[in-house]
């Protein structure tokens, strides 16, 4: 650990992240969470997909590799407000998910990184009383 308590980005799994990401996010203010400190599956990545735009900032600074890059079907297409649809649109339906959510660790990078401040971080036991993320 360094002397903020943090793990430093070399410790971290490296997976697909991008470590110059990493370390960009790791300096924000918004991020929260527990900085890697979280046994996996305590906290769940939320990803609000009407402001998802899909831009791949997640899946290149996560170290545990939760998010991937997938398209949104139909149903999810229409169950959006218009605004979301026109983005949805604009981006090819691009969106973010989060098949391997078990697996966060609260580093709260993802937040941070997120240009459109789409994710959010959720206890697991908060999370079972919101809407599911994209998985």
């Amino acid at each position: 650990m360094n002397s903020s308590g943090d793990v430093p980005t070399a410790e971290l799994p490296v997976g697909s992240m991008d470590p110059r990401k990493a370390r960009i996010a790791a300096a924000s203010p918004r991020r929260t969470g527990d900085h890697c400190r979280a046994p996996p599956g305590s906290w769940i990545p939320v990803v609000d997909p009407e402001r998802c735009e899909g831009k791949s900032e997640c899946v290149d600074v996560c170290p545990y590799s939760v998010f991937e890059l997938g398209t949104l079907t139909d149903a999810e297409f229409r169950a959006l407000g218009f605004v979301g649809r026109l983005k949805a649109n604009h981006h090819d339906r691009k969106t973010a998910r989060t098949p391997l959510a078990g697996d966060c660790r609260a580093c709260g990078l993802c937040v941070a990184a997120c240009p459109e401040e789409a994710i959010t971080l959720r206890s697991k036991t908060d999370a079972s009383s919101h809407p599911a993320a994209y998985r």
